[in-house]
């Protein structure tokens, strides 16, 4: 099977990259500037705000699936301008699209979302994701929309969160881990085979994958800590409502019907940042 993924060498394009090599699957990846280290691997480079590019790269491949993970969070064009691009193309050449959404779509009034809740966005980005899921979901109603949250790796500081948690216990940044903001962290690995799963299954539409566990920045900060053997003491606490940052607060994603379709276990920070290897 041809996979393509868009936006390849960030954190989940790249574990997405090395699964499929694992599974046998013939690879092409998408970078902005920068292709990803794994070998074995057809990379190209792609601005997703670029159509005509987007259709040729896409055309010339004719991937069987196309899984697009690239975003910016504070460029429109890129996160939801780059996924209609990306869903033409895939449709026009007669691929299966998987686009990755964020529980950024969802305000936090309710705090626990299913997969039949409506976007309600407060952030620019978040505006910019449920404008895509919407499009997608117009240009090729057979595609899975699969939306997450914090994405957590493996350690010295794969992801941003992970790269906080360690700037603040070396006296890095001056920043705090809220209290009060809370999310569903995934661990890129299970993220990215659910993705893939999804992607050889006859499923499509909204589907929600994220952990088990809602928890907060700081209480994730300290998770992340102790299994990196950094001290928890060095990570500051503080309140996102008295920062005044605009935003979600408490946004928890319902993943039951997701999971009940899926053969990948989606765990829970707790269970994934304390296990070792």
């Amino acid at each position: 099977m041809r996979v393509l993924i868009v936006g390849g060498s960030g954190l989940l394009g790249g574990e997405l990259v090395r699964q499929c090599l694992a599974a046998g699957r013939e690879v092409a990846a998408t970078c902005l500037s920068r292709p990803g280290e794994s070998a074995g691997v057809a990379w190209s480079p792609l601005d997703v705000r670029r159509r005509g590019d987007v259709e040729a790269l896409v055309g010339a491949l004719r991937p069987e699936v196309v899984v697009n993970a690239a975003y910016r969070q504070t460029d429109w064009a890129t996160t939801a301008i780059g996924a209609v691009n990306v869903a033409l193309a895939t449709s026009a050449a007669g691929g299966r699209l998987v686009q990755v959404s964020s529980d950024a779509v969802f305000s936090g009034a309710a705090i626990r979302y299913d997969e039949t809740c409506l976007p309600d966005p407060v952030t620019p980005y978040g505006a910019a994701k449920a404008a895509a899921e919407t499009a997608v979901h117009a240009i090729a109603p057979a595609a899975v929309t699969a939306r997450t949250s914090l994405i957590i790796g493996d350690g010295g500081g794969d992801s941003a969160h992970e790269e906080l948690v360690h700037s603040l216990a070396a006296g890095g940044a001056r920043k705090v881990l809220f209290t009060d903001d809370v999310r569903c962290p995934v661990h890129v690995t299970d993220l990215a085979a659910a993705l893939l799963e999804l992607a050889d299954s006859e499923h499509h539409g909204i589907h929600h994958v994220a952990g088990t566990d809602a928890l907060s920045r700081y209480e994730l900060g300290l998770l992340i800590a102790r299994r990196d053997g950094l001290d928890p003491a060095r990570l500051p606490p503080g309140r996102r409502a008295d920062a005044g940052l605009p935003g979600p607060m408490d946004v928890r994603l319902d993943c039951g019907l997701t999971q009940r379709r899926l053969r990948t276990r989606l765990r829970g920070a707790r269970q994934f940042l304390s296990e070792v290897g």
